[in-house]
């Protein structure tokens, strides 16, 4: 009976050890592990849930940021540089394009420009906010090559980037009508 006993607890302890220690260790490029339960692994990004948390809501982080996935059964994923620079690689290019081929033109620059120089810079600042606080419309932003525009990365970074464009054109052409306007106003 009592051989019994040391093995029904023996057994019972071990339930209760390999519990504990089934779930998958998410190891940051920083150093930092989370406990966790993965629930997908994508392209770009992993989601998991809080181990001790796994009917609390679904976190997702970058690839990028991480070095290494250990899962419950043992296997490992390791997260190697290339991808990261590749994706880094991707943005960088999708920003260069953007510069080069997004123009601007049908910004509401114009239109910034015309309010200020005819009512004042009070009343022109009003379109200059709407204008510039909107991304350009895809029709809009002169996709050099629309293959690359599939990759999310590259995607982000030129629309990005054209939004940087299109914010520095909008407040430029309000700078440039307040100074007509002050200079009308001076010789008036």
């Amino acid at each position: 009976m009592k051989k019994m006993r040391k093995v029904l607890i023996m057994f019972i302890a071990g339930l209760t050890i390999g519990s504990t220690f089934s779930q998958d260790i998410i190891t940051k490029k920083s150093g930092e592990d989370i406990q966790s339960k993965i629930l997908e692994v994508s392209t770009t990004e992993v989601k998991y849930k809080k181990f001790d948390n796994q009917i609390g809501p679904t976190f997702s982080i970058l690839k990028s940021d991480i070095l290494m996935i250990r899962y419950e059964n043992g296997s490992k994923d390791i997260f190697n540089e290339n991808s990261s620079n590749s994706n880094s690689d991707l943005c960088i290019q999708g920003q260069q394009d953007s510069k080069q081929n997004y123009t601007g033109k049908i910004s509401g620059a114009g239109w910034t420009c015309a309010t200020t120089i005819l009512l004042s810079p009070l009343i022109g600042v009003i379109p200059g906010a709407i204008c510039a606080s909107t991304e350009p419309s895809d029709g809009n932003l002169n996709i050099y090559k629309p293959e690359l525009m599939k990759d999310s990365n590259y995607n982000r970074c030129y629309k990005e980037q054209a939004h940087k464009t299109k914010k520095k054109k909008v407040w430029g052409n309000f700078g440039a009508g307040s100074c007509v306007w002050l200079v009308l106003i001076l010789l008036i």
